[in-house]
C-alpha cells in the first residue's frame, strides 16, 4: 500500500511538471543544463555550453562579451531578431540603411575604410574628393532634430545629387574668366575640367576636344582664346598659325602655295622642327628612303631657288659633279649633264648601275632587253614615247604578209594587238580571229591560205573560202539542188564530213522509223536532181495497186506524194497517227468520223480549234463569246470533253484569282458575273459589299473599317477573319487569348482605340494598392513593370536600377513593398530601419564608428548592395 502511494506521488508531480511552460518559448529545444546549474538559474558565461553558432547568429567580436538578457530581454528566444538594428539605435537616422555590416563588424564600430566603401556608392570618391573632409559635402552629418550636445555623435548621410553641379553651383556661378552664366556653358562641369585636377584652372581644364602636347602645352588659355571668349574656338592649324605661315621663307609658304594644313610637314614640336615633307618620296622624289636617304640637310640642298620649289638641282651635290658623271655615263646616248635628264633616268634616284627600267613605265621584256638604249632613245631620255609604233612604225610601213596598210586593211599601230616583244616579232596572233577552230586551228598562222594576199575584202561566210567544195559536190549536187550556201547547216569547221542534215526532224524520218534501211542515196526518194524540194513515195516503193487496195474505203484518199506524207507524216504505215501528225486525238475527236473534220480531204486540214468550231463560238450566249471578245482559241477555256464542258478560264488568274471558297463556284460564271462579263468587279468588296455593311462584330461601316476585305479574310471563307494586329499592336499574352473577341477592346469603335497599356487598363492603375499607383505618382508606362502574360507577378528592375532585394542579404527578408517604402504616397522615401534594422541593435553595431547616423539614407551610403558584416573582414579590428 505505501509503495502505491508513492508511485501516485511521483507521477502526480512528473504531470505538474510537464504542465509548466518554458520561459523561452514553446519552440526552443534546447537541454536546460546547457547554460543553467543545480546550483541554481543563474547562467555562467565561462561555462556556457549552448553553442550559439548553430543559430542563425553566430557570435563573434563584442557579442562574446554580453549578457544573454541584453538581447533576449523577454527571454523568448525566437523572438529576438538578428538585425543589427534591433538592439543598436541608428545614428544615422535611416539615411545609410538597416545593413550594419557593410561598414562596422562585430568587434568595433570605428570605420576606416571609409573611401573604398564609397567606391561601392553611387559616386566612387576619385581626385580631390578622395582628400576632402566628409562634412564638405555632407552639410547635414547632425540630425536636424537633435541639440549638439544631445546628439553630437548622429551623423545623417541623406542622399545627395552625384553630378558636379549639385555641390559645386556656387563655383559655376561664381566664375568670370570666363563667364560660364553669360556664355550659357553647360553644367556638366567634367566636360571642361578634369575630375582628377585639385584646380579648377590650366592642366584641371579637360581639354581632351583639343589635347594640348607639345607645343600647345601651355598653362596661359589667353594665348589661344585672345579675345576673352572661351567657347569653341577653330582646330585648324592655320586659324592660329596663319601668320606663321606667311613670315615664312625658307620655304617661301605663300608664294609657292604651300596648303595651310601644317600638320602635313609639322609636328606639334615647339619651334614646328623638324618639319617634315613626308609625301615627298611618293609624290615628288624619294628622300626619307633610298639612295638619297640621310644625305642631304635642308630644302635648299636641292631646291637652290627658294622662290620656285618646283625647280631642283641634281648636279650641285658632291657626289654629281660633271666629271664623274660625265665618266660614268660614258657611251650612254642621248646622256646630258643637267637634273631633268638625271630625274628622266633615275625617278627614284636609285642611280648605281644601269638604269632599272622594271621602275619605270616601260619594263624591258624579248628582244628589248638586248636592245642598245640609243635605239630608242635617239632624242635623249626625257619624253622617250612607250607606244610601240614610235619606234616601229617602219616595221608597220613595210610589212607585206600581210600589208598592214593596204586600202581597207582593218590592222592598227597598235602593235601588241598581235605582236609581242620576241625576236622577229612572231608568232603574231590575231585576236580577232577567236572564231577559228576544228579544221581551220592549223592554218591559224598561214594567213595567206584564206587571205590570197588580200586583208582588205576579208571572208566572214564558209562560202566565201568553200564556192569550190560547194559546186564540186554530187552527192548530192549542191548547186543543181539549189541547196542553201549557208554550209554551217550541215558541216562544220572540224571536217567536211561526216555532214550532218536532220532530215528526220525537219522534214521526214529517213534515218529511225519504218524508212531506216529502205533507201540507198537522195535520188531515190528526190527523184529531180534540180530541185530537191520535190520528192516522190510513190513509184517502185509504194505501187498504186497496192496502194489503192489498203485505202479501200478511206475518204479523200488520193494516190500521190504530198495525200501520203500528210496521212503519214512519221512514214508510219499501220493506220494514220494522228499523235504524230501533231494532232492527237482525245474526248469527243477521239470517236469523230474522218470526214467531219476533213470535209475537203486530208491535205492542209486547219489543226485549230476555230477551223471546225467557229460556228460553236458565234452561237454560245452564257457567256456571249462574241459579243465580249473573247478569244477564239477554244483549247484556253474548253478541253476536248463532248459539249465542251466543263469550261475553265486558266486565265481568270491574271483578272481575280480564285481560290478556297471561289474554287467549287469556279465553272458558274454566272454566280459572280451575272451575265456581265464586262464591267465585273475584281474586287472582294464589288461582289461582297452586303456582307461588309451587314457585319456587326464589329460593325465594319460605324467603324470605318477598309474596304479591302483581303486584309482580313481569306477566300476561303469569312470567318475566322484574320487581322495583322502586330501592325498596330502586338497581342501576345492574355491579349492573345482575346484576339478574336475584338469588341472585349474595342469597346468604343475602331478609329481610335489606345494601343498603350493605360488607355485600356488606366481603372488597374488606379485600383492598384499593393502598391498604391496613383498615391505613389507610378509612372503610366504599364510595360516597365508588367507583362502582356499577366499583371502578376510584375516585375521590376529594383536589383538593377535602385537596391538588392531579390538576391543578396534581403533577399527573401520582406513581404510587401510597404516594408521599406512606408510612405505610400511617395516612393522615393524608403526606410531601412523600424522593425526591420532597430535603432537599439543598429547602435550597438555601430559603436564608436566616427560619423554613424541612425538613418536609411546612411545606411544606403555605406551598403548601396546591402551587404553586410564580411565587408569589415580586412579591417584593422579583425584581430581584436
Amino acid at each position: 500500500m505505501r509503495r502505491l502511494s508513492s508511485l501516485i506521488l511521483l507521477l502526480a508531480l512528473t504531470v505538474s511538471l510537464s504542465a509548466q511552460k518554458s520561459p523561452h518559448g514553446e519552440s526552443f529545444k534546447a537541454n536546460c543544463d546547457d547554460c543553467h546549474k543545480t546550483e541554481g538559474w543563474k547562467v555562467d558565461l565561462k561555462t556556457l555550453a549552448y553553442d550559439h553558432d548553430g543559430t542563425k547568429f553566430p557570435l563573434v567580436g563584442q557579442h562574446q562579451q554580453v549578457s544573454c538578457k541584453d538581447c533576449h530581454t523577454s527571454l523568448e528566444f525566437a523572438k529576438t531578431q538578428s538585425e543589427c538594428n534591433s538592439c543598436h539605435t541608428d545614428i544615422h537616422e535611416q539615411t545609410v540603411g538597416n545593413e550594419c555590416a557593410r561598414c562596422h563588424t562585430p568587434n568595433s564600430w570605428v570605420v576606416t575604410n571609409i573611401t573604398s566603401l564609397h567606391q561601392q556608392s553611387r559616386f566612387p570618391l576619385i581626385g580631390p574628393h578622395t582628400t576632402a573632409d566628409c562634412k564638405a559635402c555632407h552639410k547635414n552629418l547632425l540630425s536636424a532634430n537633435a541639440t549638439a550636445s544631445a546628439t553630437a555623435s548622429l551623423l545623417r548621410f541623406d542622399p545627395m545629387g552625384i553630378e558636379c553641379y549639385d555641390c559645386h553651383k556656387h563655383n559655376y556661378l561664381a566664375a568670370t574668366s570666363p563667364n560660364h552664366q553669360q556664355a550659357n556653358y553647360s553644367t556638366n562641369c567634367s566636360e571642361c575640367h578634369n575630375i582628377n585636377s585639385f584646380t579648377w584652372k590650366g592642366a584641371g581644364v579637360n581639354h581632351n576636344f583639343f589635347p594640348l602636347t607639345g607645343g600647345h602645352a601651355i598653362n596661359d588659355c589667353r594665348t589661344c582664346h585672345t579675345s576673352g571668349s572661351y567657347s569653341k574656338i577653330p582646330s585648324e592649324c592655320a586659324s592660329c598659325h596663319q601668320p606663321d605661315y606667311n613670315s615664312t621663307t625658307i620655304p617661301n609658304h605663300t608664294s609657292l602655295n604651300f596648303s595651310t594644313n601644317c600638320k602635313e610637314c609639322h609636328s606639334l614640336n615647339p619651334g614646328w622642327k623638324p618639319a617634315e615633307y613626308t609625301d615627298h618620296d611618293s609624290r615628288s622624289f624619294p628622300i626619307y628612303s633610298g639612295k638619297h636617304k640621310g644625305e642631304w640637310n635642308s630644302c635648299s640642298d636641292c631646291h637652290t631657288n627658294p622662290g620656285n620649289y618646283t625647280q631642283f638641282s641634281c648636279t650641285n651635290c658632291h657626289e654629281h659633279n660633271k666629271g664623274d658623271t660625265d665618266d660614268e655615263h660614258n657611251g650612254v646616248s642621248g646622256y646630258s649633264y643637267n637634273s631633268d635628264a638625271c630625274f628622266s633616268c633615275h625617278p627614284t634616284g636609285d642611280g648605281e648601275g644601269s638604269f632599272d627600267h622594271s621602275k619605270s613605265s616601260f619594263p624591258l621584256t624579248g628582244a628589248h632587253t638586248t636592245t642598245p638604249c640609243s635605239d630608242c632613245h635617239t632624242s635623249g631620255f626625257t619624253g622617250t614615247s612607250n607606244v610601240c609604233a614610235s619606234c616601229h612604225i617602219n616595221n608597220y610601213n613595210q610589212s607585206t604578209n600581210p600589208n598592214h596598210k593596204s586600202p581597207g586593211s582593218k590592222f592598227t599601230e597598235d602593235c601588241a594587238a598581235c605582236h609581242t616583244t620576241d625576236a622577229g616579232w612572231k608568232p603574231a596572233t590575231y585576236p580577232t580571229h577567236s572564231n577559228l577552230e576544228g579544221a581551220h586551228i592549223p592554218i591559224a598562222n598561214s594567213c595567206a591560205d584564206c587571205h590570197k594576199g588580200n586583208y582588205s575584202t576579208i571572208p566572214v561566210t564558209c562560202n566565201d573560202c568553200h564556192t569550190a567544195d560547194y559546186t564540186q559536190s554530187n552527192n548530192p549536187s549542191h548547186a543543181a539542188a539549189q541547196f542553201p550556201v549557208t554550209c554551217a547547216d550541215c558541216h562544220s569547221q572540224a571536217a567536211w564530213k561526216p555532214s550532218t542534215f536532220d532530215h528526220d526532224g525537219q522534214y521526214f524520218r529517213i534515218y529511225s522509223g519504218k524508212h531506216n534501211g529502205e533507201w540507198n542515196s537522195c535520188a531515190d526518194c528526190h527523184t529531180n536532181p534540180s530541185d530537191y524540194k520535190v520528192y516522190t513515195c510513190t513509184g517502185s516503193c509504194h505501187p498504186q495497186p497496192s496502194m489503192d487496195n489498203e485505202h479501200q474505203g478511206i475518204g479523200g484518199y488520193q494516190y500521190n506524194s504530198p495525200a501520203c506524207l500528210g496521212c503519214h507524216p512519221d512514214g508510219s504505215a499501220q493506220g494514220f497517227d494522228h499523235n504524230a501528225a501533231g494532232f492527237p486525238l482525245t474526248g469527243g475527236h477521239a470517236t469523230a468520223q474522218c470526214v467531219n473534220c476533213h470535209t475537203s480531204g486530208y491535205v492542209g486540214t486547219s489543226p485549230v480549234c476555230a477551223g471546225c468550231h467557229t460556228p460553236a463560238y458565234n452561237q454560245s450566249a452564257n457567256p456571249n463569246h462574241a459579243a465580249l471578245g473573247i478569244s477564239n482559241d477554244c483549247a484556253v477555256c474548253h478541253t476536248t470533253n463532248p459539249g465542251w464542258s466543263p469550261a475553265t478560264f486558266a486565265t481568270h488568274n491574271n483578272y481575280y484569282v480564285i481560290s478556297g471558297a471561289h474554287v467549287p463556284i469556279a465553272n458558274e460564271c454566272a454566280t459572280c458575273h451575272n451575265g456581265n462579263y464586262v464591267n465585273s468587279p475584281n474586287t472582294c468588296y464589288g461582289c461582297h459589299s452586303v456582307n461588309y455593311t451587314q457585319t456587326t462584330n464589329p460593325n465594319h461601316v460605324t467603324a470605318q473599317f477598309a474596304t479591302s476585305c483581303e486584309t482580313c479574310h481569306s477566300q476561303t471563307a469569312w470567318a475566322p477573319a484574320t487581322f495583322n494586329h502586330n501592325t498596330v499592336y502586338p497581342l501576345i499574352g492574355a491579349h492573345a487569348v482575346v484576339a478574336n473577341n475584338c469588341s472585349l477592346c474595342h469597346s468604343n469603335g475602331y478609329a481610335n482605340t489606345p494601343n498603350t497599356c493605360v488607355g485600356c487598363h488606366q481603372s488597374n492603375y488606379n485600383q492598384a494598392t499593393n502598391p498604391n499607383h496613383a498615391t505613389a505618382q507610378f509612372p503610366t508606362t504599364c510595360a516597365d513593370c508588367h507583362t502582356q502574360t499577366a499583371w502578376s507577378p510584375s516585375t521590376f528592375n529594383h536589383d538593377g536600377q535602385y537596391f538588392p532585394i531579390y538576391s543578396g542579404k534581403h533577399k527573401g527578408e520582406w513581404n510587401s513593398c510597404s516594408d521599406c517604402h512606408q510612405n505610400p504616397s511617395n516612393f522615393a522615401v524608403y526606410t531601412c530601419t523600424t522593425s526591420c534594422h532597430p535603432q537599439s541593435s543598429t547602435n550597438s553595431d555601430h559603436n564608436g564608428v566616427s560619423g554613424y547616423q541612425y538613418l536609411s539614407s546612411a545606411c544606403l551610403n555605406c551598403h548601396p548592395n546591402g551587404s553586410g558584416g564580411k565587408r569589415m573582414e580586412n579591417s584593422i579590428f579583425k584581430s581584436n
